[in-house]
C-alpha cells in the first residue's frame, strides 16, 4: 500500500512520517507534500492508495484537496487530520469520501488504529490500486491485440480477486477500472465507439462482471470491424513487400514496423487475414517464384535458389520437394528441360 502525507508544518509532517514508518504493516511507499497543490502533483507521479492530509494549509487546503482527489481519483482512501476547532469544517469532507478523522495532536496509537481499520477494510472489501492498474493495462493490451483468450483469462483472475467484495464494492471497483481503461485508450489516441464509463445497471456480482465483460467484448468487436476495413491496404502492402524481397531474409518485425503495428499484432492479423503464418506465406511465395524461374531453360538451378533467398542449395531442394512433391531437377525434366 502506498501512502501520501500532506502537511505544511515540517515538524508535524516529519512526525507523521515516522509514525507511519513504525507501523506494523510496512507501507510499500511513503511520500510527503507541503500543501494541496504539491499533493496533486505527487498523486500524478505515483498515485497513492491512501492520503493522509491536514485541513488548514496554504495555496490549497485539505478540504479542496479531498474534493479534487474524490473527483479524479475516487479509489484513493482519505484520512483527514484537524484541530478541535476545525472539526465541524472537516466534516464537510464527508461528501468527498472521507471516512476517517484524526484530531491533533496525533499520537502513534491514534494513527496506527486508523491504519488497522483501513487494512482490515482492504482485506474485506478493498483491492490495492496497483493490482487493478496492472489488470487494466493487461486488459487494454489484450483488447488492442485482439487476444480474446487472454482477455477471458484475465477476467477469470479478476473474478477470483473480487470474490470477497460486496456487489456495491465490486461496482465501485469496476467503475474505477472502466474510467482508467477509457483514459488509457484516449491517451494513446485510440478512440472507442463504446463508452466504458457508462453507469452499470446490474445489481448482483455475477451480472456486474458479465456486464463489464460484455462491454470489453463490444470494444474488441468494434476494433476488429474497423481494422477489417482500414487495415486491408497495409496488409496488402506487407504482402507486396514480402513478394518483392524474396531473396532477402526479412523478419516479421521488419515488415510490422514498415506498416506501423506491433509484431505480435501483425502476426495475429496476418494469420487471420491470410489463413497462414508469415513464415509459411514467405516460403510458399519463394517456392512459387522458384517454380516460375525453373521454367526458364538458361537459368541454373543453383542461381534460382539464391534468387529466392536460399544460399543453402540442399535446403532449397528439400523445401521445394516438400511443397511440390518433386525435386527442382525432376520438375524441370517434366517440362522437357535438361
Amino acid at each position: 500500500m502506498r501512502l501520501l502525507i500532506v502537511d505544511d508544518e515540517p515538524v508535524i509532517r516529519s512526525g507523521l512520517m515516522m509514525m507511519a514508518q513504525s507501523y506494523t504493516h510496512k507501507f510499500q511507499q511513503i511520500e510527503t507534500a507541503v500543501n494541496g497543490v504539491d499533493a496533486l502533483e505527487r498523486i500524478i507521479q505515483f498515485e497513492p492508495d491512501l492520503l493522509l492530509t491536514d485541513i488548514r494549509m496554504p495555496k490549497m487546503d485539505g478540504l479542496e484537496l479531498c474534493r479534487k482527489v474524490h473527483e479524479s481519483y475516487p479509489h484513493i482512501l482519505k484520512v483527514v487530520v484537524s484541530g478541535y476547532s476545525d472539526f465541524d469544517y472537516a466534516q464537510k469532507c464527508l461528501s468527498y469520501g472521507v471516512k476517517h478523522y484524526l484530531l491533533k495532536p496525533v499520537t502513534p496509537p491514534d494513527l496506527h488504529d486508523v491504519f488497522d481499520i483501513i487494512m482490515r477494510s482492504q482485506s474485506e472489501g478493498y483491492i490495492p490500486v496497483s493490482r487493478y492498474v496492472d489488470w487494466v493495462e493487461r486488459i487494454e493490451h489484450s483488447i488492442w491485440s485482439l487476444q480474446e483468450d487472454e482477455m477471458s483469462k484475465i477476467m477469470v483472475e479478476w473474478r477470483e480477486h473480487c470474490s470477497h467484495l460486496s456487489a456495491s464494492q465490486l461496482k465501485d471497483q469496476l467503475k474505477d477500472a472502466a474510467v482508467l481503461l477509457q483514459k488509457h485508450f484516449q491517451e494513446k489516441n485510440r478512440p472507442l465507439n463504446t463508452d466504458l464509463t457508462e453507469a452499470f445497471s446490474s445489481s448482483s456480482k455475477a451480472d456486474l462482471l458479465k456486464e463489464f465483460e460484455e462491454r470489453l467484448q463490444t470494444v474488441m468487436t468494434d476494433i476488429l470491424a474497423v481494422r477489417r476495413g482500414n487495415f486491408k491496404d497495409p496488409m496488402e502492402e506487407a504482402k507486396a513487400y514480402i513478394d518483392n524481397n524474396l531473396s532477402v531474409d526479412i523478419s516479421l518485425k521488419e515488415v510490422a514496423d514498415m506498416i506501423g503495428i506491433t509484431p505480435n499484432y501483425f502476426s495475429t492479423l496476418f494469420k487471420r487475414m491470410s489463413n497462414e503464418t508469415f513464415v509459411s506465406y514467405r516460403i510458399n511465395k519463394r517456392m512459387d517464384k522458384a517454380r516460375e524461374l525453373l521454367s526458364i531453360p538458361h537459368k541454373r538451378t543453383v542461381d534460382i535458389a539464391a534468387e529466392v533467398g536460399y544460399d543453402d542449395y540442399p535446403h532449397f531442394t528439400k523445401t521445394f520437394k516438400k511443397i511440390f512433391g518433386i525435386s527442382p531437377s525432376e520438375y524441370r525434366a517434366s517440362l522437357g528441360i535438361k
